[in-house]
């Protein structure tokens, strides 16, 4: 075998398994989203430590303030919309991520792969 040949084979068959690789991790990527999102619904439910309140202090007197029953219910449905949000952007990044995978990674494995075929039965 030619040194060139030899060259020609280990490309092809180098980012054939590159691009299977891609689509290898962009699958189990795309399956664990789905499986968190419908299965185990509390998997990427982040469980912190109450936090005490805080006692936010005026900057003109230097006196606390103290928030009403109101505010406080306002805060922590804010701060619940937050995370909400926070955990949606987090699914829509690791779904972009996933499907960015499949779409480099299944066309470099199919090209290369038939590029060996073809290869293989003219040989």
């Amino acid at each position: 075998m030619e040194k060139k040949e030899l060259i020609r084979w280990v490309y092809l068959y180098l980012f054939t398994v590159v691009g299977l690789v891609l689509v290898v991790i962009g699958a189990v990527q795309l399956i664990d989203l789905g499986l968190k999102a419908y299965v185990f619904t509390k998997a990427d439910t982040y469980i912190s430590y109450p936090e005490y309140p805080v006692k936010p202090i005026s900057a003109i007197d230097q006196k606390e303030i103290v928030l009403t029953p109101e505010q406080q219910a306002k805060y922590d449905e804010e701060r619940k919309a937050a995370d909400e949000a926070n955990r949606q952007s987090q699914r829509q990044r690791t779904a972009a991520n996933s499907v960015a995978l499949l779409i480099v990674g299944a066309p470099l494995f199919s090209y290369h792969w038939s590029r060996i075929q073809k290869e293989r039965k003219h040989s």
